[in-house]
């Protein structure tokens, strides 16, 4: 096979022979019946074209083509695999005719096939003919050849001829099968077939050498190897014939092979029969089992009636007391007639309640929408006429409400829901209510018909057989002298046994047979239709009581307010008190710059100054707070009862003030603060750091025109609003005030100060450990999903803007308010030697809450792996999977920074990275030492902070 293979590959692509051809090398050639390649040698040149080669693995000769004639490499030039042999002392008489040379070759097969044949080998031709004397016991194969007449005996063989003489070593010589596998051959042009090839063959058989205490050398063929058609004697023999040998060989493989079918199945019948004989005893075995059992039986037949008779009959009782209203529908026929009898409706109040409060409504939104004053004024009437109405329109509906017994009726509803869905489970989605209740009451009426017939014949025959029972003790009374016969009370015992009997069990078949599904059918659908309707209801009562709790709510808040008149004095008020306390701010500003530049200053006067400025600040302040708790009284009002405020009082700044979600005031001015430059902070605008009321504040300012102020108030109002939904919990930076400057095209907005709170502050200082670092990546977490979920993309995160409040709560700061999302997002920021730029943002596409996210991750990567070295990929994604992080963080990096198609800031929040965290932090004394210093530095520098002229201090975030 290792040959076969060999030649497959290499000769389909191997140079065909040219020039002179030496017989002694060996060549590969082309088998035309197969177009398989095996080893040859050249015997004879025909011609140009044509030779006549030997397969010398197989023995048989052919004439092929010199294109079908190869060279094979040095590593295939071995020695041949089969040998030619001779019987010793024999040779084919001189004009033998091919019919008899036929015969001798079958009458040599028949002596040599599926025999053990012993071979001494005398001598070695030339050529590699072995001559050898073939012994089958004590049977002289040649002897017997040349007996018959097929051969005849040679002279002495001339030593010229013999190459190698054996001598007489003991030795003997096994011939392998030569029925080996097919090899499976490489394809050169048009090749198909795989098989050896056929034809003539002389012998051939690769030897084994064994030792023998024998004289000669000795080579034995095993039967199996030996076949009619495997060997040669003389001249060579026509294909045809070799074909007609070789189909009787397969033919006798062929009845061999039946053979063995034969005897399997006779085995199989075998294993059958023996199968079937135990059967047939275990059969025999039971059946004398219960002939035992029945003459048993015989003996006390009367007993043996009456026990199973009672047994049933108690079965029966058991069946009588659960209740069958299931079975045959009746607990869903009582819940028609609850249903029916008390059915809740809709209050006639309700719908007349419910056309006048829309009116209302939609006379309050004119109103809201309403830009003039005459045309709102016409509005106010029309509302206040409404409200009267939709007053009256509330107190008939409460009065009629009250009267219902609304907690009754749905208590019942629920408790009736609930004993329905236990017993039938998950109701029909979309059945058709036509016609489901008469289906199922006539079919409920034929069923009780069948079964109270069936329960009357049983409770009749029951009674007979009592009644017997009866007559029978008085027979056998002693004591009673009136004359009874036995045929009158005991001759029909029979008859009434039987009748109990059939009764009892058609009873017990009724009540315990499986229903059909036409039946199934007929109770889900209508048990579907009773739910429905209680579903129905239900609902109907659960707005009834909303509305009605609507209503009591709005009647309690419209006499409230009905009560109070309009008054915005209290916010005009306040504002004056303002202007009066801003003047006196500034002539004292005044007078303390004029007493610091005069040459004669006082140290302690100015002291004086400085603290009376300190108190008048404070106090504008203070008021500026009340001023807003005053903006929110009045934007309450006017959204829920006068929308009207903004248009009746327009001095007072309302419409803005809401515009702005309450960000913005008209009573900060930038002088007011007592204000530090932050030139480290930020080159790009102005920023500034004060105090107010113990809080560290930064005003940043925006230089804006008249296009982008608009921009920059609404933007900021829409993430002011999107903080107080959740304020602390939202994981985002608050805005405290928004202001304009009155003199230059300047929006100031007012954010708390957090001293070297950043990221890229307290990396530089004092890392966060891994678990810090995932609560402050958790905060972070947070405010993405909230901006996120109000429609709001950053598109400036990073590492300056994000903060960690006491290393633990991470929050979001907020963005440049006068850029667009896009303009935010184009800025490539980076951490360390990685861009926090999405692969889509590089490729000029728009920012999303993915590029967002993309950036979270790099962030959090850039925290767990601190200042380990990070492997970048061509495009700028890092590579996670080099650093040895826990399972839980490496998995969710992947997903933000490799897989990140679907992943959400709802879904990040809820990795197992963040919900495996601990309450509180493993106490780190050398850790709390560090962090003690550091705030005492923080204090030592922030005391300054009331000295207008001070030192700049150098900080860290840079507020985009």
């Amino acid at each position: 096979m290792k040959i076969a293979s060999s030649l497959s590959e290499v000769c389909p692509h191997a140079n065909s022979v040219s020039g002179n051809l030496d017989p002694k090398k060996i060549y590969g050639g082309l088998f035309s019946e197969d177009k398989c390649w095996y080893r040859c040698k050249v015997q004879k040149i025909i011609n140009d074209e044509k030779c006549l080669v030997r397969y010398i693995d197989y023995g048989n000769t052919e004439i092929l083509n010199r294109s079908d004639i190869v060279e094979i490499p040095l590593e295939l030039q071995f020695s041949s695999v089969a040998k030619k042999y001779r019987l010793w002392g024999l040779q084919i008489p001189f004009g033998q005719e091919v019919t008899q040379f036929d015969q001798g070759r079958i009458f040599l097969g028949t002596l040599i096939f599926e025999k053990e044949i012993k071979m001494r080998i005398k001598a070695t031709y030339q050529d590699g003919t072995v001559i050898a004397q073939a012994e089958y016991g004590s049977v002289d194969i040649g002897e017997e050849v040349a007996k018959k007449g097929f051969a005849e005996k040679c002279k002495a063989t001339s030593s010229t001829n013999i190459f190698e003489e054996k001598k007489l070593d003991p030795g003997q010589l096994a011939l392998k099968n030569l029925k080996s596998p097919i090899p499976l051959w490489g394809h050169r042009s048009n090749q198909a077939t795989f098989s050896r090839p056929k034809g003539r063959f002389s012998g051939m058989s690769t030897l084994d050498l064994k030792n023998e205490n024998d004289a000669g050398s000795h080579m034995t063929f095993p039967k199996e190897s030996l076949a009619v058609s495997d060997f040669h004697l003389g001249s060579d023999v026509s294909l045809a014939k070799i074909k007609q040998d070789q189909k009787l060989i397969e033919e006798n493989e062929k009845l061999k092979t039946e053979k063995e079918v034969i005897l399997e199945n006779y085995k199989a019948l075998e294993l059958k029969v023996e199968h079937t004989v135990q059967e047939l005893q275990q059969e025999k075995a039971a059946a004398m089992d219960l002939t035992a059992h029945l003459e048993s039986a015989l003996k006390t037949p009367i007993g043996n009636r009456m026990k199973n008779l009672a047994t049933k009959v108690e079965i029966l009782k058991e069946i009588r007391h659960v209740s069958v209203s299931v079975r045959y529908g009746s607990d869903l026929s009582n819940a028609i007639q609850v249903l029916d009898e008390g059915c809740f409706t809709t209050p006639a109040s309700l719908n007349e309640l419910e056309i006048i409060w829309a009116e209302y409504s939609l006379t309050q939104e004119k109103i809201h929408a309403c830009q003039n004053v005459s045309e709102g004024n016409i509005l106010i009437a029309e509302r206040n006429e409404m409200q009267q109405k939709l007053y009256m329109a509330i107190e008939v509906f409460i009065v009629e409400v009250d009267e219902l017994p609304l907690d009754k009726r749905l208590k019942m509803l629920q408790d009736l829901s609930t004993s329905l869905e236990t017993v039938y489970g998950q109701p029909k989605e979309g059945t058709n209510s036509e016609g489901i209740l008469r289906k199922f009451y006539d079919w409920k009426c034929g069923k009780n018909e069948e079964f109270t017939k069936v329960r009357s014949e049983t409770e009749a025959s029951l009674r007979c057989l009592v009644a017997w029972f009866q007559n029978t003790l008085k027979v056998f009374d002693l004591c009673v002298e009136e004359p009874l016969t036995s045929e009158d009370t005991i001759g029909n015992i029979d008859e009434i046994l039987e009748k109990t009997e059939s009764s009892v069990c058609k009873e017990m078949e009724i009540s315990m047979i499986e229903q059909g599904d036409a039946d199934k059918e007929i109770i889900l659908n209508t048990y579907s239709h009773v739910l429905q309707k209680i579903r129905s209801e239900e609902g109907l009562i659960a707005m009834v009581q909303s509305k009605y709790k609507a209503s009591t709510e709005f009647k309690k808040q419209i006499t409230e307010c009905l009560n109070k008149s309009l008054n915005v004095d209290p916010l005009l008020s306040i504002k004056k008190t303002l202007k009066v306390l801003k003047a006196q701010l500034r002539w004292k500003l005044v007078e303390k710059h004029n007493l610091e530049e005069s040459d004669d200053c006082d140290g302690s006067e100015i002291e004086k100054m400085k603290q009376e400025i300190t108190q008048l600040r404070n106090r504008v302040f203070q008021e500026i707070y009340h001023e807003r708790e005053e903006y929110e009284k009045l934007n309450s009002l006017a959204q829920k009862w006068f929308p009207e405020l903004p248009l009746i009082y327009p001095e007072i700044g309302l419409l803005e003030y809401m515009n702005s979600g309450g960000l913005l005031t008209m009573s900060l001015e930038r002088d007011l603060f007592d204000a530090e430059p932050m030139k480290g902070l930020s080159s790009k605008r102005p920023l500034v750091c004060s105090e107010i009321n113990g809080q560290i504040i930064l005003l940043k300012g925006y230089s804006v025109d008249i296009d982008t102020e608009a921009r920059v108030i609404q933007r900021a109002a829409t993430y002011h609003r999107t903080w107080r939904e959740a304020k602390e919990e939202s994981g985002l930076l608050p805005l405290i005030f928004l202001f304009l400057c009155k003199s230059d095209p300047i929006v100031y907005l007012m954010v708390p100060y957090y001293p070297r709170a950043s990221l890229s502050a307290i990396q530089a200082y004092m890392p966060l450990t891994s678990e810090e670092a995932l609560k402050v990546m958790k905060g972070v977490a947070q405010g993405l999903h909230t901006l996120h979920k109000a429609g709001i993309i950053h598109g400036s995160l990073h590492q300056n803007n994000v903060f960690a409040l006491n290393r633990e709560q991470g929050i979001v700061g907020d963005f440049d308010f006068t850029k667009s999302v896009n303009q935010r997002a184009s800025v490539n920021m980076m951490v360390g030697d990685l861009s926090l730029m999405s692969p889509e943002l590089k490729m000029r596409k728009p920012a999303s809450p993915s590029s967002d996210l993309y950036a979270y991750g790099c962030l959090l990567l850039w925290l767990s792996v601190q200042k380990q070295e990070m492997e970048i990929n061509e495009d700028g994604i890092p590579k996670v999977d080099q650093f040895h992080l826990d399972d839980n963080v490496k998995s969710l990096l992947c997903s933000l920074i490799h897989c990140r198609s679907s992943i959400t800031a709802e879904q990040v929040l809820n990795a197992e990275c963040f919900l495996l965290l601990k309450g509180k932090s493993i106490p780190n004394p050398e850790k709390d030492i560090e962090y003690t210093q550091y705030k005492k530095e923080e204090e030592l520098k922030m005391e300054n902070l009331d000295k207008y002229k001070g030192k700049t201090r150098n900080g860290e975030a840079s507020f985009e």
